[in-house]
């Protein structure tokens, strides 16, 4: 008979506590194997923030610096995003931040080299959507901020185009729950642009979007 590891599933779901609050939801999150991701990452990082935040930011998955220090958002993009939050109105430290997949996906051109961040695939988002359904069910926000197409896609499908839709208000049923959602660009992409600045200007327009959608 042939055994099967947890990750060949690709869910989460065996790992995923009911009734939990969020300390207890992290603490089981660390011992996620949903999917393959977590062989090679460091650790599991899972949202961080109020379980009373009005806002919940979404992004891809954690970076090279998240993967190192176990919490969201806490590399350059993330500081860039709090800059630009700050600007359009939205306190950084009122807001719920997570991920759709809660592991670092990277490559290396050689070993011992710089990891380079790798996209999830779609199969490694659904897997890890349990984990996403519980924190949306707890924090109950009024409002997600979708950042960037992996994340819109996690949570809205994969025909989502961030380019179409970003700065605009939209309503989506969400793993059961009716949610009102404003996508808009990730921050990293601001970093990677030509014209940084106007990126940068895109990125606190869409943002103020959400800021009057909270008013």
């Amino acid at each position: 008979m042939t055994t099967h590891a947890p990750e060949d599933a690709y869910t989460a779901d065996p790992f995923v506590p009911a009734d939990a609050d969020l300390a207890a939801l992290r603490e089981a999150a660390a011992g996620c194997r949903g999917c393959p991701l977590h062989r090679d990452a460091t650790q599991t990082v899972f949202g961080a923030g109020d379980t009373a935040a009005r806002v919940m930011l979404v992004g891809e998955q954690p970076g090279d610096q998240e993967d190192r220090q176990g919490r969201p958002f806490v590399g350059p993009a993330g500081k860039l995003l709090d800059r630009a939050l700050a600007e359009a109105g939205i306190d950084p430290g009122e807001a719920y931040v997570t991920n759709a997949v809660k592991h670092f996906k990277f490559t290396r051109a050689e070993p011992r080299k710089r990891r380079i961040h790798k996209a999830p695939t779609l199969r490694e988002m659904t897997a890890c959507g349990p984990w996403l359904a519980a924190e949306l069910a707890l924090v109950e926000p009024e409002l997600i901020v979708v950042l960037g197409a992996t994340a819109g896609k996690a949570l809205l499908g994969s025909s989502f185009r961030v380019t179409e839709v970003r700065g605009t208000v939209l309503e989506h049923e969400i793993h059961g729950r009716p949610e009102r959602l404003v996508p808009t660009v990730h921050p990293s992409s601001v970093l990677r642009a030509e014209d940084r600045e106007g990126a940068y200007r895109g990125l606190v327009s869409d943002l103020g979007v959400a800021a009057r959608a909270l008013a």
